[in-house]
């Protein structure tokens, strides 16, 4: 499990290290893996070009150590203050005493143009918005350069905490962060500026409950629901899946694709696309009654392509077993029917579907996705999956703890009918017995694989999408030893 810690936590796992450590020990574990990390990336250290943006604080003086390193192995280093007077008078001396130089930002043009690297230490875990117009300024300069750019625990301008970028912000190639990943290293947009990102262990102790969690292979192979030899059908979970319309039949066959791939015994779907279901898979149980006449099913999925189908949403949410809303559903769906359940409910919209129930513009949950997930969940008293480049799943009670953070996708995910498959396949996976955090990003992390196999670089559709589930099931498993 991949885990990220906000500012105040980091800060007090600092303070309580420091007190143990030598005075400027823990600096220098996190000066170590960045000055390493630096020469990686030049190859050749010596007669390489690096430029430092240096800040005040701590950040600063980790570039400017960083630096000094780099110019003890011959690198041509000169460091850019953007505040003279706050500068990290210790790093800033050990740069000079390496070689290095120092320099105003009305100097810094040609030397950021014609370097092989940049070392963003502007601004560290602590600030808040945009970059201030000087820092802005050479940041315009560093995109106008071919250097490599490393970011100091993260890149300038963006949001620690949130992962939001309230202005001007630095874009970086990799960003080498101490101790334990920050929210906005794993949450749009910043995640976007991030690039890479390295982990240096510094040796912090951090609290068992993250802010936010990332699961990994390891994690999703451990929940994902295996049969056993006493399985049969049933056993397995039935999952219902209310979607589809005579404008929209094809909602209702993506969503039953994911849904057969995603580990429930059987798949009972209900409305009025069963001609075209059975077509695409007979092995679906089709009712020609409403939810409430399809039979015992553990979960259900209710809104695909829904169209202004009410009832159908409104039988599905007086159901008592968990139950997930999608598409038109979420729009259908009464907010108090929703609120008084007793059963889990999973909602999973994209940033629009959000904003519509926020009351928002989208603009205002694609900034601040953090937010938006967490108020949805509470205001909805259900676990949220927000979709997008990088998903979010947030539980209903609040809390950072609650909040998981996928990444697994592609771009190419972004096609007619995507979101019906994983909403098929999620509702599989909450009839198998996962609750609906684990459903959610199980599913977003199955789903986001899938994408990547069946697009391989270029465009794909659905059900293609649907049909490579098998294979990101496979593949979140380490392979078997063969036999003698």
């Amino acid at each position: 499990m991949r885990t990220a810690y906000s500012v105040e936590t980091v800060r007090a796992a600092e303070r309580e290290l420091m007190a143990r450590l030598p005075e400027g020990a823990l600096m220098q574990r996190a000066v170590a893996g960045l000055a390493a990390t630096c020469a990686e990336l030049l190859g050749r250290v010596y007669g390489s070009r690096v430029v430092l943006l240096v800040g005040s604080g701590d950040n600063g003086g980790d570039a400017l150590y960083a630096g000094a390193r780099l110019a003890k192995r011959g690198a041509g280093v000169a460091a850019v203050l953007l505040a003279p007077e706050r500068t990290h008078a210790g790093g800033l001396a050990a740069l000079r005493r390496a070689g290095g130089t120092a320099v105003l930002p009305g100097a810094a043009e040609e030397l950021i143009l014609r370097s092989d690297l940049v070392v963003d230490g502007i601004v560290g875990i602590g600030g808040k918005g945009g970059l201030r117009p000087e820092a802005a300024a050479l940041v315009a300069v560093v995109e106008r350069s071919r250097a490599v750019v490393v970011a100091v625990d993260l890149p300038s301008g963006v949001d620690a905490d949130s992962g939001e970028v309230r202005g001007a912000a630095l874009r970086a190639d990799l960003t080498v962060t101490f101790g334990t990943h920050k929210p906005g290293l794993l949450i749009d947009p910043a995640r976007e500026y991030a690039g890479s990102v390295r982990l240096v262990d510094i040796g912090l102790e951090l609290p068992e409950e993250a802010e936010l969690e990332a699961l990994q292979d390891v994690d999703v192979a451990r929940l994902l629901p295996m049969p056993s030899a006493e399985s049969d059908k049933y056993r397995r979970g039935v999952v219902g899946i209310a979607a589809g319309s005579a404008r929209y039949p094809g909602a209702a066959v993506l969503a039953v694709a994911g849904a057969l791939r995603g580990g429930a015994g059987a798949v009972r779907y209900v409305g009025p696309a069963g001609d075209e279901v059975l077509a695409r898979f007979p092995e679906t149980l089709v009712s020609d009654g409403g939810p409430r006449k399809a039979g015992r099913v553990q979960a259900w999925v209710v809104g695909p392509g829904a169209g202004d189908h009410a009832e159908a949403v409104a039988e599905v949410l007086e159901a008592d077993v968990p139950v997930l809303v999608d598409a038109d559903g979420l729009r259908l769906a009464d907010r108090d029917a929703v609120r008084a359940r007793t059963a889990p409910t999973l909602m999973t919209p994209h940033a629009g579907e959000a904003a519509a129930l926020l009351g928002v513009r989208r603009e205002e949950v694609e900034a601040g996705r953090l937010a938006a997930v967490r108020e949805l969940a509470g205001a909805y008293r259900a676990t949220v999956l927000l979709k997008g480049a990088t998903t979010l799943v947030a539980e209903p009670g609040g809390g950072a703890a609650a909040v998981r953070v996928n990444a697994t996708g592609t771009p190419w995910l972004a096609t007619a009918g995507s979101g019906d498959v994983l909403s098929g396949l999620a509702g599989s996976l909450l009839a198998c017995g996962l609750d609906g955090r684990d459903a959610g990003s199980v599913a977003a992390y199955l789903h986001g694989l899938a994408g990547r196999f069946a697009a391989e670089g270029a465009p794909t559709v659905a059900h293609a999408v649907a049909d490579a589930l098998g294979a990101a099931w496979r593949g979140v498993f380490p392979p078997t030893r063969p036999t003698r």
